[in-house]
């Protein structure tokens, strides 16, 4: 029940994040229908890879002289209409066919990598990567910022006290974390050694990681990368005292060493980076330019060379030998 309230939470958390969503523009270009070389389009979509936030609304402008749409998918490549393969969409969405100066939006509501072709003219093809809004500063999965690390829990017994540290702060996906943390006898304040304990991660309710350890002197840590987002509980359950220094007793007729259980919280966001650092391949128009540049090179690069070995040539010494048939005194 715990872990579906926290994840109910950090689900009306990130709802707030649409009050400050944001609008972005993609126009298509005049000369994205045409398919040739030479072609006034620099790109099929400008730009042809956006990178926007969950929540964020996207709109596309026709400023071509034909109809165009905006379809989710893998387009057929620059050649591949000519064998009649048209794109393949995948559903997530669909502007169908709208005109020049007409426009159509989108709103993103989850993250990750989309592709959308144009169905009518399949070599038209761009991306927009969604990022998942993040707070900047380390907070539980309530939303309550944590002022400083470590973060302090108490085990139920109030007998010890344990000392949380997460490294980044700010948990991402792909990245590794490093957790690190010391445990303490609470009436004494001193650090406590050889405590056996479980360490567990809860994600969305999940149990994704359970690992033993015993601590020396000093805590211990553990690190770990997380490949979903959302709201994680970092758990130490039964930690029992091996070293004789703390007390043993029962709390409300349950051992200690059961009852020794404390939990934190946090939440986990989808990496930006790791999307946007994917290769994405979009294949803007080429220009005839080009080829008329690579064919420059193409003529001039070996004109170079003989010019230069012939003026080696030319600047080479005579030789010192003497002549056939003359004599040498």
């Amino acid at each position: 029940m715990y872990y579906q309230i926290l994840i109910i939470i950090v689900v009306i958390l990130g709802s707030f994040s649409s009050i400050y969503a944001e609008d972005y523009t993609i126009h298509i270009p005049f000369g994205a229908y045409n398919p040739e070389l030479n072609t006034p389009a620099e790109v099929w979509y400008d730009p042809s890879v956006l990178s926007v936030d969950i929540g964020d609304t996207v709109t596309w402008i026709n400023d071509d002289k034909e109809g165009h749409t905006v379809t989710s998918g893998e387009s057929s490549g620059r050649f591949g209409w000519m064998n009649k393969d048209f794109g393949t969409p995948d559903g997530l969405f669909d502007s169908d066919r709208f005109m020049p100066n007409e426009s159509w939006s989108y709103t993103f509501d989850k993250s990750g990598l989309f592709s959308y072709y144009c169905s009518i003219h399949p070599w038209m093809e761009g991306r927009i990567v969604v990022k998942e809004s993040l707070l900047d500063y380390p907070h539980d999965a309530f939303g309550n910022k944590i002022e400083k690390f470590p973060v302090i829990q108490d085990t139920p017994d109030k007998m010890i006290e344990v000392d949380l540290t997460w490294e980044p702060s700010v948990i991402k996906t792909h990245e590794e974390v490093k957790f690190i943390y010391q445990f303490y006898n609470a009436a004494t304040n001193t650090n406590l050694a050889k405590m056996k304990y479980d360490f567990i991660l809860i994600q969305n309710g999940n149990e994704i990681y359970r690992d033993t350890g015993l601590t020396q002197i000093g805590g211990d840590y553990r690190n770990f990368a997380f490949d979903n987002s959302g709201p994680i509980i970092i758990k130490f359950e039964g930690i029992t005292n091996t070293a004789g220094t703390v007390d043993e007793k029962s709390v409300s007729g349950i051992t200690t060493k059961a009852a020794r259980t404390t939990e934190f919280s946090t939440v986990v966001y989808d990496n930006p980076d790791k999307i946007s650092h994917e290769q994405i391949h979009v294949k803007p128009a080429q220009r005839l330019e080009f080829y008329y540049e690579l064919l420059t090179v193409i003529i001039l690069a070996p004109a170079a060379v003989f010019i230069v070995a012939i003026y080696w040539m030319k600047k080479k010494p005579k030789s010192s030998e003497p002549k056939y048939g003359s004599v040498k005194i």
